[in-house]
């Protein structure tokens, strides 16, 4: 029986690498893998015409104070919520501190649904007023890690104002900060096209080009919430046609939930981001989504904490169920949508990272050869996963670097390194 020579399977190798190599690229272009940054917990959506500078600060404020009204004591908090009384001991002292330092890390002035159309003199006071709180904020070193708009979509309606809006903001805070800074997010609604999303990243360019900016500064979010957004008449996917037209510019999916259940033909009494229609988009959004370092971003209830004290502590209930669901599904982003919110979205969100650190430590440890045997043999990519709840833990602060690194064997550099690598 005849064998193949070395040479004969170095043959075969290089042939098998040449017949690849465009589809070796394309993944790489296509899937590079987590992008290693910071993801906010959550977008606080604030119509423009309400924000001004230190409105972070202030809704922590009014957040600790619901505390302290609602659920002073960790039993109480407990009866409310439904989550674990010992995990919310544990966790609620942090929250409080997260309240008091970061209530806020996304900051969203919507210039869409939750502004409406005063008319061109006031959306333009409102674009400048609205850079110029943000402005305000970095020179004082009060600005959340992230902030930005929502303007107005590319349907034909809405285009021209979202244009000019978007243009007034940009040079607005250019003027007022010197810069773009870091942490700067747009928001495009209402798509209904692959070609709105190629006219983002065209007016995207040409804006740079305006400025003075460097090519591929302004990105921006898609907001999932039609159904042409989800599926093309022609029943393909329209996600990942989306990301590619957005040519490296799109960041982040936000599930819409509410004008997606109404496209959808959901009554308002069950518009909710548990309903089944909503896990099917977002279970659409996540397999499009997954390896291409694009953000996923769960919506917001819209059953606001006011009223009275058992219609907060009921809307307590149901925003820390929500956020819960949304996390256990793998979405680690939400929205927010009032000051008495954040509470539920911060606690919620670190007894979760809390209650997963100690087996995620433990097998990460295994896995990193500090200890020997194990009884689990997990596989690079699992490993990566169990870094990267750690790494949102630990940005979140949820978690404590020292603490971390006492129980996975690792220090915060090297395992946010992991959480980032590119498994494949």
């Amino acid at each position: 029986m005849a064998h193949d020579s070395p040479r004969d399977l170095a043959d075969l190798v290089t042939g098998l690498d040449d017949r690849l190599a465009d589809a070796d690229a394309r993944l790489g272009r296509e899937y590079p893998g987590a992008r290693g940054e910071r993801q906010p917990v959550h977008s606080v959506y604030v119509p423009a015409d309400r924000v001004g500078p230190g409105l972070a600060a202030d809704w922590g404020a009014r957040a600790l104070a619901a505390l302290d009204e609602y659920a002073p004591d960790p039993a109480d908090l407990a009866r409310v919520t439904g989550l674990d009384g010992a995990a919310v001991a544990d966790a609620l002292p942090r929250v409080r501190a997260k309240l008091a330092a970061e209530p806020v890390e996304d900051l969203r002035a919507d210039f869409e649904d939750g502004y409406g159309t005063p008319g061109d003199e006031a959306e333009d006071a409102h674009a400048r007023a609205v850079a110029g709180a943000f402005a305000a904020d970095l020179a004082a070193g009060a600005a959340t890690p992230y902030f930005g708009i929502r303007m107005k979509g590319m349907e034909a309606a809405g285009r021209h104002r979202g244009v000019r809006t978007l243009d007034l903001f940009l040079r607005t805070l250019l003027e007022a900060h010197g810069s773009l800074p870091a942490g700067l997010v747009l928001t495009l609604p209402k798509i209904t096209s692959v070609e709105q999303v190629e006219a983002m990243a065209w007016l995207a360019g040409r804006l740079e080009g305006r400025y003075g900016l460097e090519e591929g500064r302004l990105r921006f979010e898609l907001q999932i919430e039609t159904p042409q957004s989800v599926v093309l008449a022609d029943g393909t996917v329209a996600i990942p046609r989306m990301i590619a037209a957005g040519q490296g510019r799109v960041t982040a999916l936000h599930y819409g939930t509410y004008d997606y259940s109404a496209a959808c033909g959901i009554t308002a009494a069950h518009q909710t981001l548990a309903h089944p229609a909503a896990d099917h988009a977002k279970s659409v959004m996540q397999v499009a989504a997954a390896g291409t370092g694009v953000w996923l971003s769960d919506g917001g209830s819209n059953i606001l904490p006011v009223g009275s004290a058992d219609e907060v502590r009921a809307a307590w209930r149901l925003h820390a169920g929500l956020v819960r669901r949304s996390l256990e599904r793998g979405f680690y982003q939400g929205w927010d949508l009032h000051p008495l919110q954040l509470p539920m979205r911060h606690l919620a969100g670190f007894v979760f990272y809390r209650e997963a650190f100690a087996p995620a430590a433990a097998r990460l440890r295994a896995y990193l050869g500090s200890v020997e045997g194990g009884g689990v043999a997990d596989e690079p990519a699992t490993a990566q996963a169990l870094a990267a709840v750690l790494a949102q833990g630990l940005r979140c602060g949820a978690l404590d670097e020292e603490e971390v690194a006492g129980a996975a064997g690792t220090g915060a550099d090297a395992l946010l390194a992991l959480a980032a690598r590119r498994v494949g």
